[in-house]
């Protein structure tokens, strides 16, 4: 019979596998008593593991859910896997970074020396961190449990109370996101999440709609990219440019060629500024077909630079 402590963590091992054993099968996997399972067990949880007793003709063991996080058993690759998810943790702008960090510390410390040489030699660098706008971790698990509880989520936007049924919590150029239906403007939205308050309590619980198109990575990757014309702002230029030019620099956009030196671009944004801007990086003269929207935000860029020259 193996020594106590080998034996206690070779019971926690198998409970942690599936999750109903049979004590007749623990007793015969560890090779000894069923009585011996019962002491053992008891011991577990002395050591704060919420084992629980299952019925049953057999009878046997489950591990669930307590209310303290015990000693965990992890087996070689769980304990890389781990340590890996706690580097790219600190990553993702969540507002985890200090607590991840500690974790790793934590398990890095109990791991042996040829897990750490693994781990250590794996770094992860998150380029232009400083560009991003870190997110709370509150607001993180408050979105995502509206997300989960199919709940009306009550938010403020930049200051404007809005209503939305939360469908998914992504993150896309290291930003997240809330995929949610608009319920005052009747269509899909995404808002960024480090720009959400969410307010308490939740609204009424919702019954899902289908996304556009069924796949949410499908779906945002098009809202950003503008690929399925779902950008709020689109306008039309022509720029005397030539075609080929102008396409080497506009990955979603339409261009036609209108001559040698001259073509039209269709192309959208999330702001109207912000197309203005995009079309002005061309090096040319520009003639604004439309909308009336895209002359103003040139119009308004206009005078935002002749300021910023004086």
């Amino acid at each position: 019979m193996p020594k106590t402590s080998a034996r206690l963590l070779a019971l926690l091992s198998l409970l942690q596998t599936r999750r109903d054993w049979p004590g007749a099968l623990l007793a015969d996997r560890l090779d000894i008593s069923q009585r011996t399972v019962r002491r053992d067990v008891d011991r577990l949880r002395e050591l704060g593991y919420p084992i629980e007793a299952t019925k049953g003709p057999d009878g046997g063991y489950r591990l669930g859910a307590g209310t303290e996080l015990p000693p965990l058993l992890f087996d070689d690759e769980q304990a890389v896997a781990l340590a890996v998810a706690l580097q790219v943790a600190a990553t993702t702008g969540a507002g985890i970074e200090e607590a991840a960090a500690r974790a790793l510390n934590t398990v890095r410390q109990v791991m042996p020396a040829r897990l750490r040489h693994r781990i250590d030699t794996f770094r992860i660098t998150a380029v232009e961190r400083s560009t991003v706008a870190p997110v709370e971790s509150g607001v993180l698990v408050a979105l995502s449990a509206a997300v989960h509880a199919r709940e009306v989520l009550r938010f403020d936007h930049r200051s404007e109370p809005r209503r939305a049924e939360p469908h998914h919590l992504v993150t896309w150029g290291g930003r997240w996101y809330l995929v949610a239906w608009d319920l005052d403007r009747a269509d899909w939205r995404t808002f960024r999440a480090d720009r959400i308050s969410p307010r308490i309590p939740t609204g009424p619980r919702f019954t899902p709609r289908e996304l556009p198109g069924g796949d949410v990575a499908a779906f945002v990757a098009g809202r950003f990219r503008g690929g399925s014309g779902n950008w709020p702002c689109r306008g039309e230029v022509i720029l005397d440019l030539p075609a080929a030019e102008v396409s080497r620099y506009v990955q979603d956009g339409l261009v036609e060629e209108l001559g040698p030196d001259r073509c039209r671009l269709v192309a959208g944004s999330w702001s109207w500024p912000g197309l203005a801007a995009a079309i002005g990086r061309f090096d040319a003269d520009i003639e604004v077909v439309g909308p009336a929207e895209l002359k103003e935000a040139c119009a308004l860029l206009a005078d935002r630079y002749a300021k910023a020259a004086h």
